[in-house]
């Protein structure tokens, strides 16, 4: 019988668990916590967004930097057979907006309880909480300790993920071992994250919701190139912009922003019409509401939390009367409308991160069996691996899938 080592108790290490002792593989699971699977039961806000009913060719599309790299992986387990293993160990399913897959119960719990019961149901899966691992062995088919014992097997699955939300034990200890045996390891940046701003966030406007508005980012050193272009809803915190579309934009902007550049973020607070009919109408209010003070008017246009920031921008006289307001001052309203700008100087850290971007490059990696292909016998599965995608289930299937391969492979593996 093969045995294999798995190192770390997250969703990838426990679905690599799970497929290789279906092999009937021995299987030691070592988590370094008091218990498994801490990110899982806290991911999606505590209702743990498991996957998306994407067909592969649109679910493909949301993974950087390669997600035409997974689709070995995804013929082995995609969102339809994920949402059967689940089903199966009885945590019904529904799917709710943008073809998002959560527990019926709204209980990341749920999802968690499934797959421990199934791994403490096996009589060939040995888990082993509190150790902490120190290196791997010289052939990398074992690991060691840090309290200095040595545990071998057949093969060897790192699935430690990455340094996001560290309270749940994420350390970045795999991307040391990785480059301990030899692995390229692609530098890490926070990704799915909050976008810091150079401005001042009003503090009326911290926590305030923005739906339906638009956002793109651009890079003025690089001629105003447009990097992002997206639509949804926005959140200001205490000293940037989050919400769905800026943690969207963050996967694509973070790289940039963790090496010191610094970008424009625009944001059009009524991305539906266009600048010449905005125009038309606020030209009509102002000829229609004349008398009406203008730091009253501005509700006309705008959510009453906005109307500070507005007054600040706009240089417009508090009490100025609407019939009073010239062509420029209507311009500068409108551009206001249409382009609110910030500038964009870092991104969240880790403790707030959803995801790690960067880690061990792919290339090296055998995308039908997750193993090393520097090092037989070992194989990285999950966040540790060079893969991130969007906000959606996209990144837990990601999990769910290449932990799923490099147990099944695992399991075959003889020395």
């Amino acid at each position: 019988m093969s045995r294999v080592i798995v190192v770390g108790a997250g969703a990838a290490g426990m679905m690599a668990a799970i497929a290789a002792a279906e092999q009937g593989a021995e299987v030691v699971l070592l988590e370094k916590m008091d218990q498994a699977g801490r990110k899982l039961r806290i991911t999606g806000k505590g209702r743990c967004n498991l996957t998306n009913t994407a067909p592969i060719k649109d679910f493909i599309q949301h993974i950087g930097p390669d997600g035409k790299w997974m689709r070995n992986c995804f013929s082995q387990l995609f969102n339809t057979q994920l949402m059967q293993f689940f089903e199966e160990r009885n945590v019904p399913l529904v799917e709710e907006r943008g073809h998002r897959v959560y527990p019926r119960s709204g209980k990341s719990l749920d999802i968690f309880l499934a797959m421990v019961n199934d791994l403490e149901g096996r009589p060939n899966v040995d888990i082993r909480k509190n150790c902490a691992v120190k290196s791997l062995t010289e052939d990398c088919h074992g690991v060691r300790l840090q309290d200095g014992t040595t545990v071998r097997g057949n093969a060897v699955i790192i699935a430690t993920g990455g340094l996001s939300y560290p309270t749940t034990g994420s350390t970045g200890i795999g991307y040391r071992l990785a480059e301990e045996s030899g692995h390229t390891v692609v530098p890490q940046v926070p990704s799915l994250v909050s976008l810091t701003c150079s401005e001042e966030i009003p503090q009326e406007l911290v926590g305030f919701v923005l739906k339906n508005v638009g956002l793109t980012i651009t890079n003025p050193a690089n001629g105003g190139k447009k990097l992002f272009d997206g639509f949804g809803e926005m959140t200001f915190c205490e000293n940037g912009l989050d919400g769905p579309i800026v943690l969207s934009a963050s996967r694509i902007v973070s790289r940039l922003l963790n090496n010191g550049e610094e970008l424009t973020a625009h944001v059009d607070l009524k991305p539906a019409v266009e600048a010449e009919t905005l125009d038309r109408r606020l030209i009509a209010d102002l000829d229609g509401s004349g008398t009406r003070l203008f730091h009253d008017a501005l509700r006309m246009w705008l959510p009453a939390e906005l109307v500070p920031l507005a007054l600040k921008r706009l240089h417009i006289e508090y009490y100025k009367r609407l019939h009073q307001i010239n062509g420029a001052e209507r311009r500068r309203l409108l551009h206001f409308l249409k382009d609110v700008e910030f500038t964009l100087v870092g991104t969240g850290d880790y403790n707030t991160a959803v995801v790690t971007q960067g880690g061990v490059d792919t290339k090296e990696i055998n995308p039908k069996t997750m193993e090393s292909r520097k090092v037989p016998g070992l194989y990285f599965a999950g966040e540790v691996l060079n893969l991130d995608a969007d906000t959606g289930g996209y990144n837990l299937q990601i999990a769910f899938s290449t932990g799923y391969a490099a147990g099944r492979a695992a399991a075959s593996h003889s020395t």
